[in-house]
């Protein structure tokens, strides 16, 4: 059998179609597979979903490289999609982020995601953000350029520096970035529309905007910011935010009603639940492999 290209090519080569990608952020496998099941294209490993989802902690730069890597790794295993990881700020100076890029191609990424921030990071919409010198994330980004062993791994650089220096630096670290040879390049929280559009017309490279809800940045639909010139569109954390705010709700009724009855309609069927984990396929492969102890 032929293998097929491999994830990151596959990514690659997406992210040369003119259409943006709509990119849904997965703090676990069952939420990639979710997200699979629906049609979308790749998934983001969320660092701030994964340390609220696995550590009931906040972003605030807690997850250690371990715990990311061995999540991601769990992400990639559930979806045949490219997966994106977050690898915040590299988890140390250049050598770690090195080692971060090796550990986190291992696990099956075809992207990976770094940012200027200085450790311990905040997620980008938190106050009291601060950003490393121009040259710390200069070797950072190379670090992680060099370390890829597929030369077809997506990196993407992120800046946080409209909050700390203000949008013209911001908007020159960007450019930096991309000379160095980020595949995308990721300005977070610009504060307004206008600010929005802006971007994409002063930074030559491919651009990601970062849809979160309740933060500093405007939402904006994937065709509008389509229109202002974006390549990827990441709502990092709607399907964590939604998937809270149910389960808030599901228990709040099951601890006043102690059962849940009044629930059902609320549930995804037994069925849906059994297909989505993928147990008809440990069906098919408990039927193969038992025909073969067979005879």
């Amino acid at each position: 059998m032929v293998p097929g290209p491999s994830p990151a090519a596959t990514l690659r080569e997406r992210l040369l179609d003119t259409r943006p990608l709509l990119l849904p952020g997965c703090a676990d496998a069952l939420t990639a597979r979710i997200a699979a099941s629906v049609g979308f294209e790749a998934v983001y490993a969320t660092g701030a979903g994964i340390s609220n989802a696995l550590l009931g902690l906040p972003d605030v730069g807690l997850a250690t490289m371990t715990e990311m890597v061995d999540q991601v790794g769990r992400i990639c295993d559930a979806v045949d999609l490219p997966v994106v990881a977050d690898m915040d700020t590299g988890y140390g100076n250049a050598v770690n982020a090195r080692r971060a890029v090796r550990a986190l191609e291992a696990a099956g990424v075809a992207g990976v995601q770094i940012e200027d921030q200085v450790f311990p990071k905040r997620c980008g919409h938190f106050a009291g953000k601060d950003v490393v010198p121009v040259a710390e994330m200069r070797s950072q980004l190379l670090a992680v350029l060099d370390a890829r062993r597929d030369p077809d791994t997506v990196v993407i650089a992120r800046t946080d520096a409209i909050a700390v220096e203000g949008v013209e630096l911001a908007i020159e670290r960007a450019n930096l970035y991309a000379r160095l040879g980020a595949d995308l390049v990721f300005v977070e929280a610009p504060p307004t529309r206008e600010l929005l559009a802006e971007l994409p017309r002063r930074i030559d490279a491919p651009l990601v905007a970062n849809m979160v809800e309740g933060g500093l940045t405007p939402i904006h639909s994937l065709d509008e910011l389509a229109a202002m010139g974006y390549r990827v569109v990441l709502y990092a954390n709607t399907a964590l935010r939604v998937g809270m705010l149910a389960v808030q709700s599901a228990l709040g009724i099951l601890r006043s009603e102690g059962s849940s009855r009044s629930l059902s309609e609320r549930l995804i069927s037994w069925e849906e639940r059994q297909e989505l984990v993928g147990k008809p396929d440990i069906d098919r492969l408990e039927a193969r492999y038992a025909d073969r102890d067979q005879g």
